[in-house]
C-alpha cells in the first residue's frame, strides 16, 4: 500500500474501480479546502475522436496500490461524472454537483469559501 499523502505522486497511473475496469489515469488531486485533505482526483478519460476530458472521483474508500489507484465508485459513474477540459478548472458554481453526483455532502465553509482546490 502506498500513503494516500503521496497519491499525488501517482499522476499518470491507472485509475480503476472497485471490479479493477480501467476507468483513465490520474491526472490530479484536489483537497478539501476545510481541512487539506485529499478528497477528489480527477481522471482523465480518451474519447474515441481523440478529445480527452477530466472527471472527478472520490477519494473516500479509494486504495492505492503499487499498480493502479483502485476507486469504491464503478466505472460508469466515475466516467458520467461531472468534468472539465483538460485545459479548464472548476467553478465554484459547479462543486455542489460533483458531489451531489456520489451522494456526498456538499456544504461551503463558514464564509462561503469552495470547498475544492486543486494541489
Amino acid at each position: 500500500m502506498i500513503p494516500a499523502e503521496n497519491i499525488r505522486d501517482w499522476r499518470g497511473r491507472p485509475v480503476v474501480d472497485a471490479e479493477d475496469a480501467k476507468i483513465g489515469t490520474l491526472e490530479a488531486v484536489y483537497v478539501d479546502t476545510l481541512g487539506d485533505e485529499a478528497v477528489f482526483v480527477t481522471v482523465k478519460l480518451s474519447s474515441l475522436f481523440g478529445k480527452a476530458r477530466l472527471v472527478f472521483a472520490p477519494l473516500k474508500g479509494a486504495v492505492v496500490t503499487p499498480d493502479h489507484l483502485k476507486v469504491a465508485f464503478g466505472r460508469e459513474l466515475v466516467r458520467e461524472a461531472p468534468g472539465i477540459d483538460t485545459d479548464g478548472e472548476l467553478h465554484a458554481t459547479d462543486e455542489p454537483g460533483v458531489f451531489a453526483h456520489y451522494g456526498l455532502a456538499y456544504q461551503t465553509g463558514s464564509l462561503g469559501e469552495r470547498r475544492l482546490a486543486r494541489r
